[in-house]
């Protein structure tokens, strides 16, 4: 599994950040475009590499987007729907974002990825070159799962990257990324589900992901996004056990990671191993 071959020592790009945002962040309560999100966005992201860093944007949403485009009432359900609004959601994501990206002076470039690219060593040396390379050049890479070839994403329940919390993990252990900060519907990790029980507390900062912490995921995300919790802890477990700190907050007001960077206490944080 990718997730064996990956652990290993890294040095890692202090001014790298890799940030990733979610369907339910890119949507309305009515899952049409939220198109001030998308605005937000591109002008944090775009002010922080002013200010010195290096980012890289996960986002998902190409399913949504699509189904928006074409006008479908309901979510399709199907594998060939969901694939043929994948494929043309992904052009409407990336216009939105190289239309926003642009008007703050920036350059973007997309890349979709499916797990294979990461399980043969040519094809993961061949994209972290590709990511080095964009960085240097002071262009801001957006990533997404290739849902339109993917077929074992989109039909598994239990989805390898969720949403792309998985992917950003990887693809921030790919960069040697010094945070990953996974963009939410809800503030950060708490001790039990706040849409369920009022009184739920936000855990600050955890350093160990054992099972007491495990066991406090729950199960399923937002009606508009795929990745619950659940895959949102597997990614932080993940990226941590390579030194790489992980921040899990609210995606609704991106002004969060001017906070993230100035290392002020948001959402939850977890620390990576050094």
């Amino acid at each position: 599994m990718y997730r064996e071959r990956m652990v290993n020592n890294l040095n890692l790009y202090q001014n790298r950040i890799v940030v990733k945002v979610g369907t339910s962040t890119l949507t309305n309560e009515m899952g049409e475009n939220n198109l001030r999100s998308f605005d937000r966005l591109a002008c944090v992201i775009s002010d922080i590499q002013n200010m010195g860093y290096e980012i890289v944007l996960v986002s998902s949403g190409a399913i949504a987007a699509g189904k928006n485009k074409l006008k479908m009432k309901t979510c399709p359900t199907s594998k060939r729907l969901k694939q043929a609004a994948a494929a043309v959601g992904q052009c409407s994501i990336m216009y939105l974002y190289d239309k926003f990206f642009h008007d703050y002076d920036k350059t973007i470039a997309q890349i979709l990825l499916n797990a294979e690219d990461m399980e043969i060593e040519e094809k993961k040396e061949n994209l972290t070159n590709t990511f080095n390379t964009l960085l240097e050049m002071g262009i801001i890479p957006v990533v997404n799962e290739n849902d339109s070839v993917s077929y074992t994403e989109i039909e598994s329940e239990d989805r390898l990257f969720g949403d792309n919390d998985m992917l950003s993990a990887v693809v921030a252990i790919l960069c040697r990324a010094q945070k990953l900060v996974i963009l939410s519907d809800i503030d950060g990790f708490y001790d039990s589900d706040p849409r369920l029980y009022p009184n739920a507390k936000l855990i600050e900062r955890i350093t160990t992901i054992d099972e007491k912490v495990q066991s406090l995921a729950g199960g399923a995300g937002s009606r508009r996004g795929t990745g619950g919790m659940k895959t949102k802890l597997q990614a932080a477990k993940l990226a941590t056990i390579q030194g790489i700190d992980t921040i899990i907050t609210n995606g609704k007001n991106p002004s969060v990671l001017y906070e993230i960077v100035k290392e002020r206490n948001v959402g939850t944080l977890f620390v990576g191993r050094h």
